[in-house]
């Protein structure tokens, strides 16, 4: 079966995703390389034409050559036995809908199923089933409450319910900002909460292809600007991840067990990262990504080191993983 990193995208996350593919390529070196365009079409890409592209998170990748539609591109893959390695972030890629497709053509891919990684890409729908599992979640507003939340609690935040990498934040610190966020909510539906004052944390979880799942080291995020957005994760290098997290034991313990909670409640497959704040009263839920970055700067990265499991072990076990689920689907 021949392994192929397929990375790129049609959403806002395919730079992100690109840096994940550079990683992925310099792991696992035998694997093809498909480059998912904006315009829906999939090119074969040289591993000269990826490493050669020094500034992904910033600048657009090009693969310099035709491509073909998506669908018979998958259509190929499941011809010539393929089984897809996702370094792909958000938008179709991490909603379900590839996923879907990979699934109808009984294609193996890493990662979780479709309706799994339809869920958790879903914000307020995954803090629902992530609450039916025990895992403390921030309470929602409505934009109909919106100004009656902020004059309770003085200061909210707003997110895409749909979307990832901290694009489109909103800090609701004045009124006038309340503007931004109805005017921001016209385009797409946000996700609006109080905001929860504490330490940033995330938390991956790691399926093996032996059946054993288990967090890694909780991570600790300290922004190097004040907020954890995209130029912050990306861009900043006075941000700080620090693995093992300084949590004491009984917090560090609080959101692993949190972590692995949120990962069953929505049941997601091979890996994801949940991210937290840590309040006085404990990790306060905010998302589970079920494909989490793999860029050579990522968090998940960091804590399979910490754990002591090298990268392309990892990546090696969770093909193994993609293709034992498919053949157990067919």
């Amino acid at each position: 079966m021949r392994t192929t990193i397929l990375f790129g995208g049609t959403n806002k996350e395919r730079l992100v995703s690109v840096a994940s593919a550079q990683a992925l390529h310099r792991a696992l070196p035998e694997a093809d390389l498909w480059f998912w365009s904006v315009a829906d079409t999939v090119h074969e890409v040289s591993s000269k034409i990826l490493l050669e592209h020094a500034r992904p998170f910033e600048d657009e990748f090009k693969p310099g050559n035709r491509g073909v539609a998506l669908e018979a591109a998958l259509d190929k893959a499941k011809a010539e036995d393929r089984v897809l390695l996702l370094g792909l972030h958000g938008g179709r890629a991490e909603n379900g809908e590839l996923q879907a497709m990979c699934e109808m053509r009984r294609i193996p891919f890493t990662g979780s199923g479709s309706a799994s990684s339809n869920l958790a890409f879903d914000k307020v729908a995954a803090k629902r089933f992530a609450a039916i599992a025990g895992v403390a979640a921030p309470a929602g507003i409505t934009l109909e409450n919106l100004d009656a939340a902020f004059a309770e609690h003085g200061k909210l935040i707003a997110k895409p319910a749909r979307d990832g990498s901290s694009y489109g934040l909103i800090f609701v610190n004045a009124k006038q900002d309340l503007v931004a966020v109805r005017n921001a909510a016209r385009s797409e539906e946000y996700l609006i909460e109080p905001f929860v004052s504490g330490v940033e944390a995330t938390c991956g979880v790691l399926e093996r292809s032996d059946g054993e799942v288990f967090s890694l080291p909780p991570i600790e995020i300290v922004p190097g600007e004040g907020t954890f957005d995209y130029t912050a994760k990306y861009l900043l290098k006075s941000t700080q991840e620090i693995c093992p997290g300084r949590f004491s034991p009984e917090v560090s313990a609080a959101i692993m067990d949190q972590a692995l909670r949120a990962h069953r409640a929505l049941s997601c497959s091979g890996y994801s990262r949940t991210d937290f704040i840590i309040s006085p009263k404990g990790p306060i839920f905010l998302e589970t990504n079920t494909l989490p970055g793999l860029t050579a700067a990522s968090l998940y990265p960091k804590a399979l080191k910490v754990q002591g499991i090298e990268f392309p072990d990892f990546l090696r076990d969770q093909i193994t993983l993609a293709v034992r689920r498919s053949r157990e689907r067919a």
